[in-house]
C-alpha cells in the first residue's frame, strides 16, 4: 500500500524533475506541468491498473495526456514506475532523444501521441468504446487542459461520451486557470465549466487537484459510478509548489535559470 506521505515526497521528487529537465533542455513548459505533478503522481501509484513490466498488458487501464505540453510530469513518472531508466530524463527534448517535447507512443507507457491541444477526448472515447465493445474492464483516463476546452472538438467527444454511455470513461481537467495567453477567464470564458459538463450528460465532481488525499478518495469514489462518463474538475496551481512560479503565467513556457532553480529545490527537497 502506498499512503498519502510517500505519494506527496514522490509528488516533490516529480517537480524537481521537471525543473531540471526543462532548464537543462532550455525548452519545455514548467508551469502546466507542476500543476499536474499530484494529479499523475496518484493516478500511476494509486489508482492504475498497469505493469510497467509489460507495458502492453491486455487489461491494463490507459491513459491519454491530452495537454501534451505536460509531458515532463508523464516522464517523470513514468520513470519512477520504472518503464525506462530515470537516466533518460537528463536528455528531454535532444535531437535523437527518446523523450520527446510532447508524448510519443514509441516510448514505453505511452498509449498515442499527443500534443495537438483539442483531440485526446476523442481518442480517449474511442479507447472507450473500443472497451466495451471488447467485452473489457479497463477504463480509460485523459487529463486535458482547461485551455484546451475552448476547442469545439472537446465538445463533440463530450456529447457523443455521453450519447454512449460511456462509464468506464473519466476525464480529469487540470483547471488552472490560465493557457498560454491569459487567464482563461480573459480568452474564451469557461465558466460556468460544471454546469456544462452536467448540460453534457457527464457526471461531474470538483476537487482541489493539488491535494493527494482529496484526489484518492475522489477517484475511488468516481471510477464504480455507472451510466455515464465521468469528468473530475482538478482545481490547481500553475507553478505549483514553487512559491515565485506558483500563479504566474510567465513560467507557461519560459524555463528556469541556474539561479532560479536553486531557490527552486531550497523549497522543493
Amino acid at each position: 500500500m502506498v499512503f498519502s506521505g510517500a505519494l506527496e515526497d514522490m509528488a516533490k521528487k516529480v517537480r524537481i524533475d521537471i525543473l531540471e529537465m526543462t532548464s537543462k533542455a532550455g525548452s519545455g513548459h514548467p508551469g502546466g506541468s507542476l500543476s499536474c505533478a499530484d494529479i499523475l503522481v496518484v493516478l500511476y501509484f494509486k489508482i492504475l491498473h498497469h505493469k510497467p513490466n509489460f507495458p502492453n498488458w491486455d487489461d491494463r487501464d490507459r491513459f491519454i495526456l491530452s495537454k501534451g505540453h505536460a509531458a515532463p510530469a508523464l516522464y517523470s513518472v513514468l520513470a519512477k514506475c520504472g518503464y525506462f531508466s530515470e537516466s533518460e530524463l537528463g536528455h528531454l527534448r535532444n535531437f535523437g532523444s527518446i523523450l520527446q517535447g510532447h508524448p510519443d507512443r514509441r516510448l514505453p507507457g505511452i498509449e498515442v501521441s499527443t500534443g495537438s491541444l483539442g483531440q485526446g477526448l476523442s481518442i480517449a472515447a474511442g479507447v472507450a468504446l473500443s472497451a466495451k465493445m471488447d467485452h473489457k474492464k479497463y477504463y480509460t483516463f485523459v487529463l486535458l487542459g482547461d485551455g484546451e476546452c475552448d476547442e469545439g472538438q472537446i465538445w463533440e467527444a463530450a456529447m457523443f461520451a455521453s450519447h454512449s454511455k460511456l462509464d468506464n470513461l473519466i476525464a480529469i481537467v487540470d483547471r488552472n486557470k490560465f493557457q498560454i495567453d491569459d487567464l482563461t477567464e480573459n480568452i474564451v470564458a469557461l465558466e460556468p465549466f460544471l454546469e456544462k459538463w452536467e448540460s453534457f450528460g457527464w457526471h461531474v465532481t470538483e476537487l482541489d487537484g493539488n491535494n493527494i488525499n482529496e484526489l484518492i478518495d475522489t477517484f475511488k469514489k468516481v471510477i464504480p459510478i455507472t451510466g455515464k462518463p465521468k469528468v473530475i474538475i482538478a482545481h490547481t496551481v500553475k507553478g505549483k509548489g514553487v512559491k515565485f512560479m506558483e500563479g504566474c503565467n510567465v513560467y507557461h513556457g519560459k524555463c528556469l535559470t541556474p539561479k532560479e532553480c536553486s531557490c527552486a529545490f531550497k523549497e522543493l527537497i
